[in-house]
């Protein structure tokens, strides 16, 4: 049943309501303006985050770039210690990873790798960065852990050929043939047209004992 109220009722009514909720709408006021503030200085210090990230890895690439590879371990380390979880921080490790390799340096490569593994973002990059890592552990003859890095990695898409291969290859070290011969099949199978190096896989089955034809030459 609706209840109808005159002008009087009604009246009373919402001093009695404005008595028991009027400091909860006082706060909610507070609390919605504070956090539009709030938003709009987060909102600033975001951008401003952005611009010191891409600061200092355009700085660091600049080091890089004139083979001055230890002064751009400061920039990094700025990166990896306020903006670990930017994009910038991500590239930057990976690119410290390639300057340390070709250094001569693969066991210092390998921190960077497993920082992007563990921090990476967006996803991609830690995708990248786990087949990295399982390379230079690999060259390093921690097959073990090269083969664990590599088969830690559930999303894949797009590199299902460089993992199968990268697979194949541990196991070719680790002397278990049959394994490397499945995975290095598995890689063909996924390549797409276009991308990667069939001739090579080929080769590679081929040391294994395996001679397979490539599609593209019996059609």
């Amino acid at each position: 049943m609706v209840e109808i109220y005159d002008a009087h009722e009604q009246g009373e009514i919402v001093k009695k309501w404005l008595q028991q909720n009027g400091s909860a709408i006082i706060i909610g006021l507070v609390i919605a303006f504070g956090g539009l503030f709030g938003f709009n200085q987060w909102k600033a210090w975001q951008l401003s985050g952005k611009q010191q990230a891409y600061s200092e890895f355009q700085a660091m690439n600049e080091f890089l770039t004139a083979g001055q590879l230890d002064a751009a371990m400061a920039n990094f380390q700025n990166l990896q210690d306020n903006h670990a979880k930017s994009p910038y921080a991500s590239l930057a490790a990976l690119q410290m990873g390639r300057a340390r390799i070709e250094a001569k340096e693969p066991d210092l490569a390998i921190k960077y790798y497993r920082f992007v593994v563990e921090n990476g973002h967006p996803n991609a990059i830690r995708v990248i960065a786990r087949e990295r890592l399982a390379r230079v552990l690999l060259d390093q003859k921690q097959m073990d852990e090269a083969l664990k890095v590599i088969q830690g990695e559930a999303e894949i898409a797009g590199f299902e050929a460089r993992y199968a291969e990268t697979r194949g290859d541990i196991f070719t070290a680790l002397g278990q043939n049959e394994q490397a011969i499945a995975a290095y099949k598995e890689a063909l199978d996924v390549m797409e047209e276009g991308t990667g190096d069939r001739a090579a896989l080929l080769l590679k089955l081929e040391a294994l004992g395996v001679i397979q034809e490539d599609e593209e030459s019996t059609s």
